[in-house]
């Protein structure tokens, strides 16, 4: 199971649209835990909030989607649907164009159930890594309110390094924080990292720390932009679950190739288990 946390990222929710999916009966955690209220999701679940976040996309109200939803409706059907909210979408303003993408990547996801290619799944240890760290909060872990925040914070922060004169050393990491049920807030902090050999305090207006070692992580390689890195992060969510794991905390993100095109682009998602 995940904690309401983690299942917000592999989402890519925010918690408070977790918790409000719950009091309207859409989306009911698995496991309520009795002492603590801590909600916890299985990831067979992710399947029911795709098709929430699709049905909601495609116009429809939250009493809307619920009456789809017990009516069954099924992939075939759903995909129409979206194909032509999509067409729609194509013809509004540039400011809809966002969200058409998300509305393609929930389909992907949605048609790839099922079809669980565990060879593209890597059980690994990860080494520790010193790096300068620059940090921000986004309002959820959607892509389009994580880009705006980690793009500016690696800018900023090459530019820094590169003005001090330090050299990088590896892949730039970043890595996400969110407790359990959300005691920290919707918001989601965002931690980007940048590889270096600076000892902590040698960088002047940069902190370094050390990322410890994971002794076992769970990994996939995703190709092109982070804007559709959610059907390979769900892939991985069910890899672990079906394979008897449990993820540790909120995982990384280590991007092998972030130059260039962004369709060109190489990230390795990275979940630590227990």
């Amino acid at each position: 199971m995940f904690t309401i946390g983690d299942f917000a990222r592999l989402g890519q929710v925010s918690i408070r649209m977790l918790r409000h999916y719950d009091a309207l009966g859409l989306l009911r955690p698995a496991r309520v835990d009795p002492f603590t209220g801590y909600r916890y999701y299985e990831a067979a679940q992710l399947s029911r909030l795709n098709r929430v976040i699709a049905l909601k996309d495609l116009g429809f109200s939250l009493q809307q989607v619920g009456e789809v939803l017990d009516a069954r409706i099924g992939p075939e059907e759903l995909r129409g649907m979206l194909r032509l909210r999509q067409a729609e979408l194509a013809e509004a303003v540039a400011a809809a164009t966002a969200r058409l993408a998300q509305v393609e990547t929930r389909l992907r996801t949605i048609e790839s159930e099922g079809h669980m290619p565990a060879s593209e799944v890597v059980l690994k240890s990860l080494p520790a890594a010193r790096l300068a760290v620059a940090t921000g909060v986004a309002e959820s872990f959607d892509p389009r309110h994580v880009t705006p925040v980690i793009g500016p914070l690696y800018a900023a922060l090459h530019q820094k390094l590169s003005a001090a004169g330090v050299p990088v050393t590896g892949p730039d990491i970043a890595w996400y924080q969110q407790d359990g049920d959300g005691a920290l807030g919707d918001g989601i902090v965002v931690h980007a990292g940048v590889s270096v050999s600076a000892a902590p305090g040698e960088i002047p207006g940069v902190d370094v720390v050390d990322l410890p070692a994971v002794e076992r992580a769970a990994t996939i390689v995703h190709h092109g932009s982070m804007d559709g890195v959610l059907t390979s992060v769900q892939t991985l969510a069910r890899w672990i679950e079906s394979a008897g794991h449990q993820a540790d905390r909120l995982g990384r993100e280590l991007y092998l190739q972030s130059c260039g095109p962004q369709e060109e682009w190489v990230t390795e998602i990275q979940w630590p288990l227990k």
